[in-house]
């Protein structure tokens, strides 16, 4: 439908979904930003947004956020804020499967280590197994946490990107 056929309601509407789309912009990391592709002056807009402490500059900022997105096709933009959140939801996904996989080798589980081994070229057997090994005792010994600390942390380098 053609923007001058369209009802005061239907602009308002769509008025209000681009200042929604400007106010997901300003809650972006600064690197985050940099990724995304718009204009020098939406993105100078956002950056002031993320700035300005006071509610009422804050809100008229945002608004004149949603004037400037009414020039812009909002499609690629929206496409690049999926994708952010696709990826960090895969992270949160890779994070659980290493706090599980530690969680199973604190256990006892042996056939685990075959597995890392199989999935993560960089792993190497020997010291897996020795960190296992050490986190498993401590965890049996009720004496923390540090060895488990230590198998995390190797378990999420060797199965990084």
């Amino acid at each position: 439908m053609d923007d001058d056929r369209k009802s005061r309601t239907q602009k308002k509407n769509k008025a209000r979904a681009l200042q929604k789309l400007g106010e997901q912009l300003v809650a972006l990391s600064s690197e985050q930003l940099e990724n995304i592709d718009i204009s020098d002056d939406l993105r100078n807009a956002v950056i002031i947004a993320k700035k300005t402490k006071s509610h009422g500059a804050k809100r008229r900022q945002l608004q004149y956020i949603g004037t400037l997105m009414r020039d812009i096709d909002p499609e690629p933009i929206q496409k690049a804020l999926e994708n952010i959140r696709l990826g960090d939801h895969q992270k949160i996904l890779a994070f659980k499967k290493i706090e599980k996989w530690r969680d199973e080798l604190k256990e006892g589980n042996r056939v685990l280590i075959e597995e890392i081994l199989n999935n993560c070229p960089d792993a190497e057997r020997q010291r897996l197994t020795q960190l296992a090994r050490n986190a498993r005792n401590e965890y049996e010994a009720g004496k923390g946490v540090k060895s488990s600390k230590i198998l995390f942390r190797y378990l999420n380098q060797i199965s990084g990107p």
